[in-house]
């Protein structure tokens, strides 16, 4: 009978070689499909990212032309309040009420009606007293 006693360290060396290439061969094919999955992953983020960063940038602008609107439309209104007629009017009628004037001073002189007159002296009685 032969003795198999001196092969089996290169028996175990060889099974452990064998397990241990193939371990190496899993671990390699694993961290592919790893790299794979990051590499998509990475990928995805970075379309979502810029889609982001595009959107952000969109409603930056609207918000820029939205403010340049409301810049426009409080100059318009400030220019409407200092030219608007009734406007001098009443502030004319105000001042010449400080000045004296009686009803119907205020009525021929800023085509005002007596009600809008009466209202102006009063105002501004109210105000001295």
């Amino acid at each position: 009978m032969y003795d198999w006693t001196p092969l089996a360290p290169w028996a175990l060396t060889t099974t452990a070689l064998v397990l241990l290439f193939t371990q190496a061969w899993l671990s390699r094919r694993q961290i592919a499909q790893l790299r794979n999955q990051l590499k998509e992953r990475c990928d995805t983020l970075g379309r979502e990212l810029h889609a982001t960063g595009s959107g952000s940038m969109g409603v930056g602008h609207r918000v820029v032309a939205c403010e340049r609107q409301l810049h426009e439309l409080r100059r318009l209104i400030d220019e409407m309040r200092q030219n608007d007629p009734l406007r001098v009017s009443y502030d004319e009628a105000s001042r010449l009420v400080e000045l004296g004037a009686d009803i119907e001073d205020l009525m021929n002189t800023c085509g005002i009606s007596r009600p809008e007159a009466e209202l102006v002296a009063a105002l501004k009685r109210r105000q001295a007293a």
